[in-house]
């Protein structure tokens, strides 16, 4: 039987279109096997080995620490981002006590700013092209990203400056929300929480395994190699005070004695190193 004009052609919303061709947007959702550099916890060091790993799950756990990260570049104040990973529960939980998002209403979207930022497609604060971009984010997906591909999704940020905190949980691929809970914020305190279970059927996975732990840690000490902020992972600092020593992180020889290197600072945000490499 031949398909009619409206099974051909068909009209998806943001949403539909996202959860149809992931791949657009978070990159693939099929298992990969790749040559990787990841953060192994029992050499303390980074290894490049082979991983076995969804790229799509990488890139909404990406997404979201990136814009932690990015709280700086409008908060010098911040000083300490957390990253918590327990695979157990499947749930990542990424803070940082920059200064928090506005508690207050949007009046063209017609809801609180967190909602818009976190639960509203194509909303974003970097679309003005005047202004220097020296963060992450562009296009207005972000985040959001991340409360698409979980099955649950909480943001909670302290607004020091208009003297409350916000609570928010979405479910179901952003589809179900909660009202959000605002209370006064008694002590002045400044920060942004995203929590998220990662819809791990989406991603064709049954839990979260030792290979994509390892690479979301690496991402830690990426951060904590690069940033100006200390970083916390699962309740511990990691000892990363500069570029100089992350990058010892990787120079190891297969006797485990250091390889040579040599670093140069150029420009306030770039600084580079250069190594011996077995190819």
């Amino acid at each position: 039987m031949p398909r009619t004009v409206e099974q051909i052609y068909q009209k998806k919303t943001q949403l539909e279109h996202i959860l149809l061709r992931p791949d657009t947007y978070v990159g693939s959702v099929e298992l990969q096997t790749q040559n990787l550099w990841v953060w192994d916890t029992a050499a303390d060091m980074m290894v490049y080995r082979e991983v076995k790993y969804v790229p799509g799950l990488y890139k909404i756990f990406d997404e979201v620490l990136v814009n932690a990260a990015d709280n700086y570049q409008r908060d010098k104040t911040m000083n300490c981002i957390k990253v918590d990973v327990d695979a157990a529960r499947g749930e990542i939980k990424i803070w940082n006590n920059g200064e928090g998002i506005p508690v207050e209403m949007h009046k063209d979207a017609g809801c609180y700013v967190p909602e818009m930022i976190f639960g509203q497609l194509l909303t974003s604060s970097n679309y003005d092209d005047e202004q220097k971009k020296v963060t992450g984010g562009r296009n207005g997906f972000g985040a959001k990203l991340a409360n698409i591909f979980s099955t649950k999704f909480i943001i909670e940020t302290a607004d020091a400056k208009r003297g409350k905190k916000y609570r928010q949980v979405f479910r179901n691929s952003m589809q179900d929300k909660e009202a959000p809970e605002i209370t006064p914020n008694k002590h002045g305190e400044n920060y942004t929480c995203v929590t998220f279970q990662p819809d791990l059927s989406k991603f064709k996975m049954t839990h979260m395994d030792e290979d994509i732990v390892s690479l979301l840690t690496k991402r830690a000490y990426d951060l904590a190699g690069i940033s100006k902020v200390k970083v916390m992972l699962n309740g511990r600092r990691i000892e990363v005070k500069d570029f100089q020593s992350y990058c010892d992180l990787y120079l190891k020889n297969a006797e485990n004695s250091d390889l040579p290197k040599i670093t140069e600072v150029k420009h306030p945000r770039w600084e580079i190193a250069a190594s011996l490499s077995d190819g």
